[in-house]
């Protein structure tokens, strides 16, 4: 490992000390979670990037467990919301009460918070839940902050909210916006379990052993980690590969007369916020791997999750079917 690419010897034992408590934290999850390797490091990388996961598979793949499980090995607050059709704003953010004090001589409004003051917010089913809620989860996830009877409330630090979505139930449904989808950093596919690895769970899940998992890390080592990773410097010719990459998305960018893929098979491509996330992906990504600086194939490795939910598909993507992951991939290898 090049320590000369950080000069502070301080962020360097902290680079160093972060990787130490990513191994722990893996090897904590990996008590109650088996497998989905890929899927944990996303949504660990989230977290110590400061962003927001939205995690879609099938039921019984683990989603909520995963979930649960991260926010018992973090010494955080961590509040479930369950998204359903009927629930309002005010069940999330909370509401104001009349409170009569002094022998009912005083009365006053008092705000009670909602679940949604957290460290970790676990959105379970977020697609279920109407656009008037979605909307106020979204200020939330991009302010950090609410308003309520004008007045400005601010969200505990750190939050994230880790959302989950199951894409073969739609009925009953509301489809995310894209201004909201944009806010999460990943989308997360959760796949099927290997043979052994469906094996291991059946052991692990239907006997009377109950993992004891221990608290790897607290808020205020989340939030200098966070900060950390701002610090970690990118060489120029990664920045601009990066921005390249989500640029190349987009449709309007494709000279007159190529017929490419993206000419061909996408509607709108992936905005500026695509590439402040596969930066900051990225130097996450080096960092947990030992790098103390991020290179191109740092960005390679977190594209795909934080790409396919920000390219919009056209009628004959769909009709040839072609996915958005198979695009992806034939821009990174254009590149």
């Amino acid at each position: 490992m090049d320590q000369t690419q950080i000069d502070n010897e301080s962020d360097v034992k902290a680079v160093d000390t972060l990787v130490e408590k990513y191994h722990a934290l893996r090897n904590e999850i990996g008590k109650v979670i088996v497998g989905q390797d890929d899927v944990i490091q996303e949504v660990l990388i989230s977290v110590f990037s400061r962003g927001h996961c939205l995690l879609i598979g099938v039921p019984g793949l683990a989603k909520t467990l995963l979930v649960n499980t991260i926010s018992r090995t973090l010494g955080l607050t961590y509040s479930r919301i369950q998204f359903t059709p009927d629930l309002m704003p005010s069940d999330i953010l909370g509401t104001e009460i009349l409170d009569i004090a002094d022998n009912n001589q005083t009365r006053e409004f008092r705000f009670v918070k909602g679940p949604l003051f957290a460290n970790i917010i676990l959105a379970d089913e977020i697609n279920r839940c109407p656009p008037k809620t979605q909307a106020a989860l979204l200020e939330a996830m991009e302010e950090r902050a609410v308003t309520v009877a004008g007045k400005r409330y601010e969200m505990g630090d750190p939050f994230f909210v880790l959302a989950t979505q199951n894409p073969i139930e739609q009925e009953g449904t509301y489809p995310l916006p894209e201004a909201q989808l944009d806010r999460f950093m990943f989308n997360v596919w959760l796949d099927y379990p290997t043979l052994d690895q469906e094996l291991n769970v059946v052991k692990q899940t239907t006997g009377d052993h109950v993992s004891k998992l221990n608290v790897i890390l607290s808020g205020d080592e989340i939030i200098a980690y966070q900060k950390l990773i701002r610090k970690i410097p990118v060489p120029d010719n990664v920045t601009e590969y990066a921005v390249r990459l989500a640029t190349s998305t987009r449709p309007e960018n494709v000279k007159d007369g190529d017929d490419n893929i993206v000419a061909r098979y996408i509607s709108w491509g992936a905005g500026p916020r695509a590439s402040q996330h596969l930066i900051i992906g990225a130097k996450c990504h080096a960092v947990i791997n030992g790098k103390y600086s991020p290179d191109i194939e740092n960005v390679q490795a977190v594209a795909k999750p934080i790409l396919r939910h920000r390219i919009i598909r056209n009628y004959k993507a769909e009709a040839d079917g072609v996915s958005v992951e198979e695009i992806i991939d034939n821009l990174l290898r254009q590149d």
